[in-house]
């Protein structure tokens, strides 16, 4: 039986222990809310006023690129400058007018993973250090890309031509402002709870070693991109959770100092393309896509595009980084 004052050292060391990242978990969601909160709101009134519908029908023309009907602009739209959820809303609203393919809502799905929730994300990215407009075409452009090529793709193997069924549909946005304001309250209390929890798991991960042979395993490829090791757990925690979720703990390792500027561009780039690959891909796949797609093409393309952004970085000279890719750092 533990001693008594066994006891009382293992007890302090938990309240420590709690108290500890609850204080960090604090500070990673002030960071991080303070980047939300004013977003969010811009954007709900973005939505009442009909701008997303306008920007949805100017894409319109464009989505045939894709080999997607028109009406899909609105889709895809509503996932850049929102979120997934809506976007997810859109899509099966539209579906028995607008009919897709399984190949089509891959496409689609995939190009909405890569670039969606923008706003909020580029001011996670800007917060962290990374130039606003360049995120923003990469994001855009690299989105374009992929789904381009999944068309091209999924048309020459003649691939997935039968009529999309969900399996999943998600319920309509609350209507009003006070059903959205306490909705966002608990996504906000959630993400508060997600940081909490993971701050808490990578302490105790830290502490096992498990995070940095997790880093070990995983520093060929990154170094390989580019990435640095100092910026392994920001790109794990992105990766894994997302943006929004590790948005805080990316803010405040991004402008800690300890990661180079050069490495927190390349992680976010990274991070952007190809982040929350359970969260998101699941939701995905309940729409009717492929798994092929939305995770599989997805992360080579990711690995190929950033190898080659990598590669063309290391070529800049150290004035265009500073003016196209990364912003200066601020208390």
């Amino acid at each position: 039986m533990p001693s008594p004052n066994a006891l009382f050292t293992a007890l302090y060391a938990s309240q420590d222990f709690l108290r500890r990242n609850i204080l960090a978990a604090g500070q990673v969601c002030a960071a991080l809310f303070k980047v939300m909160i004013p977003v969010m709101i811009v954007m709900k009134v973005s939505q009442e006023l009909g701008l997303v519908d306008v920007v949805g029908r100017g894409m319109g023309p464009m989505m045939e690129l894709f080999g997607l009907p028109g009406p899909m602009g609105l889709v895809w739209a509503t996932a850049l400058l929102t979120n997934l959820y809506a976007a997810a809303v859109v899509l099966i609203t539209l579906l028995p007018e607008a009919p897709l393919t399984s190949a089509q809502v891959t496409v689609l799905a995939t190009m909405m993973l890569i670039a969606h929730g923008l706003p909020v994300e580029l001011s996670i990215a800007r917060r962290s250090g990374a130039r606003v407009r360049t995120q923003l075409v990469v994001r855009i452009g690299a989105a374009m890309l992929c789904g381009w090529l999944l068309h091209l793709g999924y048309g020459w193997l003649n691939w997935g031509t039968t009529p999309v069924q969900p399996s999943w549909f998600p319920d309509a946005p609350p209507a009003g402002w006070t059903a959205w304001m306490l909705r966002e309250v608990r996504n906000l209390a959630g993400i508060a709870v997600i940081v909490l929890i993971m701050l808490m798991l990578l302490d105790v991960l830290k502490r096992l070693g498990v995070t940095d042979l997790m880093i070990r395993l995983l520093s060929p490829l990154l170094k390989s991109m580019g990435i640095g090791r100092e910026a392994g757990t920001i790109t794990i925690v992105g990766m894994t959770l997302g943006l929004s979720y590790g948005g805080g703990l990316i803010i405040h390792e991004a402008r800690s100092g300890r990661i180079p500027a050069k490495d927190v561009f390349l992680a976010l780039t990274f991070m952007g393309l190809c982040h929350s690959l359970i969260e998101d891909t699941l939701l995905m796949l309940l729409l009717g896509a492929d798994v092929s797609g939305v995770l599989w093409a997805r992360m080579a393309f990711s690995l190929v595009f950033l190898w080659i952004l990598a590669w063309t970085v290391a070529r800049l000279p150290e004035r265009v980084i500073n003016a196209l890719l990364i912003r200066p750092r601020t208390p």
